[in-house]
């Protein structure tokens, strides 16, 4: 932890300096401010200046500038070795040296990255070429239905059926028929580079955080599938304050202002652990990174920005080999303190042992070793304690047509809205696992979608609250479910529910109101 407080005070050290330096009027700041991002502490701690070289001592000599410090160049400690098994050396990976996934031994961050950015144009084409085929990405956005902070709904469905097929002719076949026919219209969304994974941020948020950009790949769904950015923050300790956001992002620059009279000491020292930057992945110190220049790493708001989410994805950590792993959108927080298991697959018990499992090894895809070498994270549990009580406030956002039960208000819902309750409690079996109030059933299930791809399915998974779920697309764990509507004609196939169209509709609109 002293490091860690090292790291705050750093940030605000300089962030100060920053302030204090500044020589331009107003009008000039405002001018240099529109046409770049906000000042981020996080982004100043991790950014040296570069000085002018005035004094001697700065000067790089022959000695500075000579080979003797490349490890081919060093001296062996015996001449002995020449008559041993490759003359005493290493020639093999080490993997303390070379980044995860290097293709030779030796192989430099430059050389890396280099490949990488050559790589990238033609990664995302793919991608998009992909998105395409499956999905009309071109938003069509309802003109009432809105997120908590006014962003349109968009509408689907978005998925392409195949030549001559109709969403009823596919409803009334059998799963092996539409295996067998490759009909299925929703199979599983992979990451833009399986073979590297990691997290990958949305454009709207790495305009405002730049070091957020990987080199080697980009977000792929467009926008207007996605959460708001910012989200709104409901916390159920101050319910009566509505959206505490004020339409800002939080991050470690503006926390305590936002929060210094709302939350408890307790909590506001929770928010700026869960702010504060940690090694990661893509994102650390070392050369084994997916970033330009080395980061001091994410913060776990980065993903879960505003306890809620903006759509980052990554890979389940889960899984092993690595093709065999599935991608994994993030989820939000709100609503974490009725929760009894947490992580798709992992069933952890406590938002404690989530949160220490996620700076712990998820940011390192599961893998201990890989945090050892980037910067392994070790906090007490004091203030693992703090982190998990400040996620337990997070709240769902309100609900006016709801009764405490989570059921309808007759007198506030509308017709179209009542019958698409009913069908979620009936005929469209929604309720068996998603249960008023929270919508959701603690569990772990398995929709079997092998039965109708020629993919191995995802096993048990479990269940996601469905309240607010108007605010969090993309839907299902992988995001490949782009709107409500498209998630209703997933689970009518899936669950053999021969809905109808009005039926459909129904349901959507029931959704909304949740």
């Amino acid at each position: 932890m002293k490091n860690m407080n090292i790291l705050i005070l750093s940030a605000g050290f300089l962030s100060l300096s920053a302030g204090m330096n500044g020589a331009l009027s107003q009008d000039d700041r405002a001018k240099h401010s529109a046409n770049r991002a906000p000042h981020d502490a996080v982004e100043a701690a991790q950014t040296p200046r570069r000085p002018s070289v005035t004094r001697p001592e700065q000067k790089k000599d022959e000695h500075d500038r000579s080979s003797i410090f490349d490890a081919k160049n060093a001296m062996p400690s015996s001449q002995a070795f020449g008559n041993q098994p490759d003359n005493g050396k290493v020639l093999g990976f080490d993997f303390s040296r070379d980044p995860f996934n290097a293709k030779k031994p030796m192989q430099t961050f430059e050389e890396i990255m280099k490949a990488d950015v050559a790589e990238r144009p033609k990664v995302m084409q793919t991608q998009r070429e992909l998105l395409q085929r499956r999905y009309d990405l071109k938003p069509r956005l309802d003109k009432e239905a809105k997120m908590s902070r006014g962003k349109p709904l968009a509408v689907g469905p978005t998925a392409r059926l195949s030549s001559g097929m109709t969403w009823q002719r596919l409803a009334g076949m059998a799963p092996e028929e539409i295996k067998s026919k490759n009909a299925f219209p929703y199979p599983a969304l992979p990451h833009p580079k399986q073979s590297t994974g990691g997290q990958v941020f949305p454009q709207m948020q790495i305009d405002m955080f730049p070091r957020l950009q990987r080199f080697d790949v980009d977000f792929d769904l467009p926008e207007e599938f996605l959460p708001e950015f910012p989200p709104a923050i409901f916390l159920q300790n101050r319910p009566e304050l509505g959206d505490v956001s004020r339409g800002e992002v939080v991050s470690i620059n503006n926390f305590h202002r936002l929060f210094k009279d709302i939350l408890t000491p307790v909590q506001l020292n929770g928010l700026q652990m869960l702010l504060t930057p940690l090694p990661q992945e893509e994102f650390n110190p070392t050369d084994d990174r997916k970033s330009t220049e080395p980061s001091l790493g994410v913060t776990c708001l980065d993903c879960h920005i505003n306890g809620h989410t903006t759509g980052q994805f990554h890979l389940s950590p889960d899984i092993r080999p690595e093709e065999r792993r599935f991608r994994l959108d993030t989820v939000s927080l709100r609503g974490l303190f009725n929760q009894q298991i947490h992580g798709s697959k992992r069933s952890l018990r406590s938002v404690e042992d989530f949160t220490e499992f996620e700076f712990r090894t998820a940011y390192f895809n599961g893998d201990p070793i890989r945090a050892m070498k980037k910067g392994f994270p070790v906090f007490d549990r004091i203030h693992v304690s703090h982190m998990a009580q400040l996620q337990n406030m997070f709240d769902f956002p309100p609900a006016p047509k709801l009764k405490s039960d989570g059921k309808l208000d007759p007198a506030k819902a509308t017709e179209k809205e009542m019958r698409g309750e009913k069908l979620f409690f009936g005929k469209g079996q929604c309720a068996s696992c998603h249960q008023p109030p929270t919508f959701l059933d603690h569990q772990m299930h398995d929709l079997k979608l092998e039965r109708f791809l020629n993919e191995p399915g995802d096993g048990p998974i479990k269940t996601f609250t469905l309240r607010g779920i108007k605010d969090s697309p993309p839907y299902l764990h992988d995001g490949r479910l782009l709107t409500l509507e498209d998630t209703v004609e997933f689970f009518n196939l899936v669950l053999g529910l021969k809905l109808t169209d009005e039926e459909k509709s129904d349901l959507v609109a029931y959704m909304r109101q949740l």
